[in-house]
């Protein structure tokens, strides 16, 4: 992102990693133990970073996101080792956020913990960058009515047992016609394997994906073949 200019993308769409390998132990945060654990859903990250410095990575990288795009619907979930870091970076970016949309998919995994709530959602945070005030989103493309803030959808299917923690395609598919136009540019900074770039094209838009894994990108272009030409795979 730090290579691309102000405003540079129209939507940003994305879903971070969540730590969902940080837990509790005896009263401190500490990194599961066991490394075949239904939390584990990547296979090159191990998703547990330290509270702090998750919430540092995830600020700047909303800063970032906020610099370079018009629009940003950032999709995350309240586990234990995202709480304090994503509750806090909601009120840092209070003047930003225009409204918070209810990933609801139907039901939830049992929780890790006892006394714990089973997670059957998730949230969608809406920033835009001009600061004014109210719940206008500038940037949308629905008329009055026509959008609600709980969207009823299933999750997505684990991909060949590489990454558990994709998009059902109909979630990005819904915000990007939401709040972009077609021909517009869509972006997603955690890409995986490929289901915002997928969305995009079913939805005649350009796109721009980074990723860490070279395996993750390999699984994003074979998806892609059936949406793509020679020229743009390679």
């Amino acid at each position: 992102m730090s290579k691309m200019d102000d405003n540079f993308i129209d939507l940003t769409v994305t879903s971070p990693p969540y730590n969902m390998r940080t837990r509790i132990r005896n009263g401190e945060y500490t990194t599961r133990e066991k490394i075949e654990h239904f939390s584990k859903k990547y296979k090159h990250f191990d998703d547990a970073m330290p509270i702090t410095e998750f919430y540092e990575f995830h600020s700047k990288a909303i800063s970032e996101m906020m610099r370079i795009s018009s629009i940003v619907c950032y999709n995350i979930q309240i586990v234990t080792g995202s709480k304090e870091a994503f509750f806090k970076i909601i009120g840092d970016n209070a003047k930003y956020i225009k409204d918070i949309m209810i990933w609801d998919k139907g039901s939830g995994q049992p929780a890790m913990h006892e006394k714990v709530l089973n997670r059957c959602y998730e949230m969608i945070i809406v920033l835009e960058g001009d600061e004014k005030a109210g719940r206008v989103i500038q940037n949308a493309n629905f008329p009055r009515g026509e959008m609600d803030d709980i969207l009823r959808i299933g999750r997505g299917k684990k991909e060949v047992d590489v990454h558990g923690a994709v998009f059902p395609l109909k979630l990005p598919r819904l915000l990007i016609r939401a709040f972009s136009e077609p021909d517009n540019l869509v972006y997603d900074p955690f890409m995986g394997t490929g289901s915002t770039a997928i969305a995009s094209e079913k939805e005649k838009r350009n796109w721009i994906g980074s990723e860490l894994s070279q395996e993750y990108v390999d699984l994003a272009y074979k998806r892609l073949e059936p949406y793509l030409t020679q020229t743009q795979l390679f």
